[in-house]
């Protein structure tokens, strides 16, 4: 068949390449995908606040992304079609947690597979990477790091404070210092001993210190 037989292609046999089983077994399997892509999300969810709508579109995401396959490959204009209908949409949502961004290519990649009829590839893979996401993302250590924000009065009491922080964590590292003319903040990134927060009021105790403040981070920081 050369270029020109694609277009000639009847609206008929364009809908026997695509029958109503494989269409009714391919989206069935792309909810059970979906969903099982939904609690692998939600168990591993570590932000701040959890997102149940992008939670729900995971599983929307798989679904879609099966039917537009579907189509593409049944139809060789809708699929030209579908390429220009793609190019103008635009996404302004911004993706707050990077493992975010692993869910949505995760489910796309699914309906993907799952369209091609690669079926053990698209449940096994699933499979294979839900269990890495809960076994690495879940996985706690004891060398978390926390931010210590400490405000003080002199040079006098951060000498204290430096004696007694070095003495009490495993690690510290100041992430930065403000001076004022009556006050001075120092920023520490730091290490616990055992999770021991017991140090916090030591160094409250310590003369000069107005307020002594210890915060979990999970940003970016040197390992």
């Amino acid at each position: 068949m050369n270029f020109e037989d694609a277009f000639k292609t009847s609206f008929l046999e364009n809908m026997a390449n695509v029958t109503v089983l494989d269409t009714i077994f391919a989206l069935s399997l792309a909810v059970c995908i979906g969903v099982f892509i939904f609690f692998i999300y939600k168990k591993t969810y570590k932000g701040v606040m959890y997102s149940a709508s992008f939670a729900v579109t995971l599983i929307a995401l798989t679904m879609i992304t099966t039917v537009v396959i579907l189509a593409v490959t049944s139809n060789v204009i809708l699929s030209l079609g579908m390429v220009g209908a793609l190019s103008i949409v635009r996404f302004r949502t911004a993706i707050k947690e990077p493992l975010d961004i692993a869910f949505l290519f995760w489910s796309i990649a699914a309906g993907i597979v799952l369209a091609a009829g690669l079926l053990p590839l698209a449940v096994f893979g699933s499979v294979l990477i839900g269990v890495v996401l809960l076994v690495f993302v879940n996985y706690q250590t004891n060398d978390l790091p926390y931010i210590l924000i400490l405000t003080f009065t002199d040079e006098t009491a951060e000498r204290d404070i430096t004696k007694r922080l070095t003495n009490a964590v495993k690690k510290k590292m100041i992430k930065s210092k403000t001076v004022n003319y009556d006050s001075i903040e120092i920023n520490y990134e730091i290490r616990l001993k055992n999770n021991d927060t017991g140090f916090l009021n030591s160094l409250r105790q310590v003369s000069g210190v107005r307020q002594a403040v210890l915060v979990s981070y999970n940003g970016d920081y040197m390992g």
